[in-house]
């Protein structure tokens, strides 16, 4: 059986080198997502056709002798344990993988939106793909942690393809025990680092060691989910179903009952003709 997978993102040892993006576009068959001059990023943010990027920051570090730090760091979808995406959506299209990795099911995709309007940390985006049909249709898009491979005992692109190390992925406690010592290590020369794993959400299948302050990073400092967001899904919804199904059998009963009484009024009027 398979175990919850974490993939630790150490920012601290990333150099920018965009390995991990071209990796992605490669394994997933994404096509160039080209964006005007916007300095040292290659992109301003995600898209369908883009699940992972690297984000460049340059912040005063009065601990540096330069008194600059460059941060960079890997952004892509975070699989969160308690995943908004997941609970909004009303074909149950989104659902987390053996893995602990969020992944879609495009056939069950209707592109209502719901999963980007509701998505933490703002990663999902509508597409198009070729359904089995051939035809063009609209879905959410997003990382999917290379599940596929990991499937096949593979890392994910992105892993394999980092070569400072900055990408690791392993079992939840191994990840987060690395994690831990590699934060006593940086504190020094990054008195603000700290592990970004969201208690709100019961923690994320992508943790960071982060070299300053989440909001640097554009992460929200606790994330957690909305009322509405777990009301729709663990009580709306399943009482919407037990609701549709009543209402079902009620017209389905009543459909049956009046073939039946019609067929009897029918049996009935037949008979009383032959009389006459």
């Amino acid at each position: 059986m398979a175990q919850e997978l974490v993939k630790f993102v150490d920012v601290t040892k990333c150099d920018g080198c965009r390995a991990c993006m071209v990796a992605c576009k490669n394994w997933n068959d994404l096509p160039a997502d080209i964006e005007g001059f916007t300095g040292y990023a290659s992109h301003t943010e995600l898209s369908d056709v883009t699940w992972n990027n690297i984000t460049y920051k340059e912040i005063e570090n009065p601990s540096r002798n330069e008194g600059l730090d460059w941060l960079f760091a890997h952004k892509s979808c975070l699989h969160c344990v308690d995943a908004a995406c997941e609970k909004v959506c009303p074909e149950g299209a989104l659902s987390h993988s053996e893995w602990g990795s969020v992944v879609l099911d495009a056939e069950k995709c209707v592109a209502c939106g719901y999963c980007v309007t509701n998505c933490t940390f703002d990663v999902i985006r509508l597409g198009t793909i070729k359904d089995k049909n051939g035809k063009d249709k609209k879905v959410s898009r997003k990382c999917t942690l290379c599940t596929g491979r990991l499937n096949n005992g593979l890392d994910p692109a992105c892993v394999t393809a980092c070569h400072t190390g900055s990408l690791t992925i392993g079992p939840r406690g191994e990840m987060l025990a690395i994690a831990k010592e590699r934060l006593a290590v940086v504190k020094e020369r990054y008195p603000l680092a700290n592990i970004y794993n969201p208690e709100g959400l019961h923690g994320t299948a992508m943790v960071f060691l982060l070299a300053n302050k989440p909001a640097v990073y554009d992460l929200p400092l606790n994330p957690s989910l909305t009322m509405s967001q777990v009301v729709w899904k663990d009580y709306a919804q399943p009482l919407g179903k037990m609701m549709l199904g009543a209402t079902t059998m009620a017209v389905a009963s009543a459909i049956v009952t009046n073939k039946i009484f019609n067929k009897k009024d029918g049996a009935h009027g037949g008979e009383d003709h032959e009389q006459e």
